[in-house]
C-alpha cells in the first residue's frame, strides 16, 4: 500500500463514513433498518447523494494544519486554531457542544491553553487519523501532536486516551498484514500510559474478549452502551469503532455497515471508522457507490484528493507548501462560500429531521 493512498483513504474514507452516517443519526437501531434496509448510497438527499459534518471538516483542517506546521507542534497548534476559528464562524450545523464552547472561546481571544473544556467526547478521535500515517515511526511526535490536537478543544485525558488509540490503529493496522486484538493491545498500551493506564485498556481488552467469542459489532456495542446507541463519549464510541476494524479489517462495506447499525451518534462512529479502514486498504477499497455519490462542496472529493496529493508531497520534509487554495488567506477569502454551503446544508438537514417526525415509526 503506497502512502498516497493511505493518505486518500483516511480522507476520503472518513468523508464517505461521515455521509452514510450522518442520515441515521440518533434514529433507533429498529428504525433505521426500517428506512434504511440497504446502505446503498449516502442518504442524505433524496436517499442517494450524500453531504459532509464537521467530521470531514475537522479532518480536512487539521491536515491543512499539518502542511503549514514544519514539524512543530505549537506551530501545528496555533495553525488549527485558526482554521478552528474561521470554520466555527462560517457556522457549521451540529457541532458538538465541548467543541462549540472551546471555538467560543478560541473567538473571543483566550489563550489556546485556556480554549479546551473539560470533556471527553469523542471529538478529538475523529479528527486525529492521518497523524496515525504521518508519525508512523515517531511514537513521541505522534503523542506530541495529538495532545497538541486533543487539548485545544477537550482537555480530559480520556479524549487525549482515546484520541491516541484511534491515531495509533492507523499506524499499526497499516503496518501489519493481519488484525490480531491482543497484539494490538499490547502495543498500544505503553502509549496510553501517561493518559489512562487503567480504564482504557481494560475497556479494549474486554472488546478484544468480545471479539474472540464470536459477538458481533451490533451486539457489543448494545452490551456497552446500551439500547439507545453509541454515545459521544469517546469510552463508548471509540471502542465500538475498533471492535469493527478489527472484526472487518479487510472489508471496507461489511465494517462500516456493521459499525453502522450500532445507531447513535452514527457520523462521528462513521467517519473514524471509514479513516480507519480508508488508510488499511486504500481509497481504491472505498466502494464506488458510497464515494460516487458524495456531492459535497467546497471541500469536495476533488479537493480532498488534491490535499491529500498535498500531504504526501509536503509533510515527510515539513516543507511550506506553495498551495495558495489551502492556505489561510485562501479560506479567509472564500469564507462567504462556506457560509452559503452551512446554510444549505442547515436547511437539508432541518428537513430531513422534519420529515423524521413522520411515519415508519
Amino acid at each position: 500500500m503506497n502512502k498516497l493512498s493511505s493518505i486518500q483513504g483516511v480522507l476520503i474514507g472518513t468523508a464517505v463514513g461521515d455521509a452514510l452516517g450522518l442520515p441515521l443519526e440518533g434514529l433507533s437501531r429498529r428504525r433505521a433498518l426500517i428506512w434504511y434496509p440497504r446502505l446503498e448510497y449516502p442518504a442524505l438527499i433524496f436517499r442517494r447523494f450524500g453531504l459532509c459534518s464537521d467530521d470531514t471538516e475537522h479532518n480536512a483542517l487539521l491536515a491543512q494544519a499539518l502542511l503549514y506546521c514544519r514539524g512543530q507542534p505549537d506551530r501545528f497548534q496555533r495553525r488549527l486554531a485558526w482554521g478552528l476559528r474561521l470554520w466555527f464562524s462560517s457556522l457549521p450545523a451540529g457541532v458538538g457542544m465541548a467543541t462549540a464552547r472551546a471555538c467560543i472561546k478560541l473567538c473571543c481571544g483566550y489563550p489556546l491553553r485556556w480554549c479546551g473544556v473539560y470533556s471527553a467526547g469523542n471529538g478529538p478521535a475523529m479528527r486525529v487519523a492521518l497523524l496515525g500515517l504521518v508519525f508512523s515511526e515517531q511514537p513521541d511526535q505522534l503523542k506530541a501532536f495529538v495532545r497538541a490536537s486533543t487539548r485545544l478543544t477537550h482537555t480530559d485525558p480520556k479524549a487525549e486516551a482515546a484520541a491516541l488509540a484511534i491515531a495509533f490503529a492507523v499506524h499499526w493496522g497499516c503496518s501489519h498484514v493481519e488484525l490480531n486484538g491482543r497484539n494490538f493491545l499490547a502495543a498500544l498500551q505503553p502509549l496510553l500510559a501517561d493518559n489512562d493506564p487503567s480504564e482504557l485498556p481494560r475497556l479494549l481488552e474486554d472488546m478484544v474478549e468480545s471479539i474472540e467469542s464470536g459477538e458481533s459489532t451490533v451486539d457489543y456495542a448494545q452490551h456497552l452502551c446500551g439500547p439507545s446507541g453509541v454515545s459521544g463519549y469517546a469510552y463508548h464510541s471509540v471502542p465500538v469503532v475498533l471492535h469493527a476494524w478489527l472484526k472487518y479489517g479487510d472489508d471496507f462495506r461489511a465494517g462500516l455497515t456493521a459499525a453502522l447499525r450500532c445507531g447513535g451518534d452514527t457520523d462521528t462512529i462513521g467517519a473514524m471508522l471509514g479513516a480507519l479502514l480508508g488508510s488499511r486498504l486504500g481509497v481504491e477499497q472505498i466502494p464506488l457507490a458510497w464515494r460516487g455519490h458524495l456531492i459535497d462542496w467546497p471541500r469536495s472529493q476533488s479537493w480532498l484528493m488534491a490535499l491529500s496529493e498535498q500531504v504526501t508531497n509536503s509533510v515527510p520534509g515539513f516543507a511550506l507548501p506553495p498551495v495558495r487554495r489551502f492556505s489561510l488567506w485562501y479560506f479567509a477569502l472564500t469564507w462567504p462560500v462556506y457560509l452559503l454551503r452551512n446554510f444549505i446544508f442547515l436547511v437539508i438537514v432541518l428537513l430531513h429531521a422534519v420529515r423524521r417526525l413522520a411515519p415508519p415509526y
